[in-house]
């Protein structure tokens, strides 16, 4: 993936100028969406720094990993409850799609973020169906 190239968590912008500073911690994600949609790339990237640092410590897993097997296909953002720029938690719910040997798989979820220490992280999240 290269930074001129489009962000994979579809937002119209290119890597560069989205997720990638994100991942790299150049600059925080302003809202619990951009910190969502960052992820998102991360899991497609592999960037499980990233996933780590931005996983509320008192949730985070001893460890982290991506599944090679997996392709992540497409993001969409169904709905936000609060998460902007000043508040202190907010909800993202969306739909992630992925194959895994030619087969779709769609992740939907309610995922709950924090501000700790002023940067968002994410908490947990609910499985919908």
């Amino acid at each position: 993936m290269t930074s001129a190239g489009p962000c994979p968590c579809g937002s119209g912008a290119s890597f560069g100028d989205c997720c990638e500073p994100i991942h790299h911690d150049h600059r925080r994600a302003d809202t619990a969406e951009a910190l969502m949609r960052s992820r998102y790339t991360a899991y497609v990237t592999g960037a499980v720094d990233h996933l780590a640092r931005s996983w509320h410590p008192g949730t985070r897993p001893s460890t982290i990993a991506t599944d090679p097997q997996r392709a992540w296909q497409s993001l969409e953002v169904i709905a936000t409850e609060r998460g902007r720029a000043l508040d202190a938690g907010g909800v993202v719910e969306f739909v992630a799609t992925s194959t895994i040997d030619g087969q779709e798989h769609r992740l939907h979820e309610r995922s709950r973020f924090e501000r700790v220490a002023g940067a968002w992280v994410y908490v947990d999240g609910d499985l919908l169906p």
